[in-house]
């Protein structure tokens, strides 16, 4: 595995980044070696932050670890990540293919309030690929989000998975 360190606020001594390769080694064996992760170790208001992304066979790995000190961050980021790996393993040879249906609770719209100005702060954009619906909720976990959009390859339509309250899944399909 090929890693990108970077740094925000923080000065990346010989010794963090000595320690940040040798931790981050160790998951050499989840990976083949032309796989790239990146690593961003930074610093906000004395909080220590590791970022590692790993993007392998169209899917992505992210973890987010924060700490009071930049090598707990590192290590906290490193069993977070074989963690999600053994998951996703686990996912994998467990999967088993239903044509079951799957029901869907009616979402009823709120109701208008005041109408608040809001601004768009960020965005992103990303390539979709097709997938079904068991991928896309495998994918939403690896990136540890609450929503994943994807390019739903059953109905060739752009669709919404999320995460419920209650630990479900729901799916959000359009509606032409």
């Amino acid at each position: 595995m090929k890693l990108s360190i970077y740094s925000k606020n923080i000065q990346l001594t010989d010794a963090l980044r000595e320690s940040t390769i040798k931790k981050l080694k160790r998951l050499d064996k989840f990976f083949r070696q032309d796989v790239e992760a990146k690593v961003v170790l930074s610093v906000e208001k004395k909080i220590h932050k590791v970022e590692v992304t790993i993007p392998f066979s169209g899917r992505i790995v992210r973890v987010e670890e924060t700490s009071d000190d930049m090598y707990n961050a590192l290590d906290e980021a490193v069993e977070s990540l074989e963690q999600q790996i053994r998951k996703y393993k686990t996912k994998l040879l467990n999967k088993r293919h239903s044509n079951g249906s799957i029901k869907f609770e009616n979402i009823e719209p709120l109701e208008d309030e005041d109408e608040e100005e809001f601004k768009v702060v960020k965005t992103k954009r990303f390539a979709i690929k097709p997938m079904n619906i068991e991928e896309a909720v495998l994918q939403m976990d690896l990136l540890r989000h609450n929503f994943f959009v994807f390019l739903n390859a059953d109905t060739d339509e752009v669709n919404v998975v999320y995460k419920r309250k209650d630990g479900n899944y729901g799916l959000i399909e359009p509606e032409l």
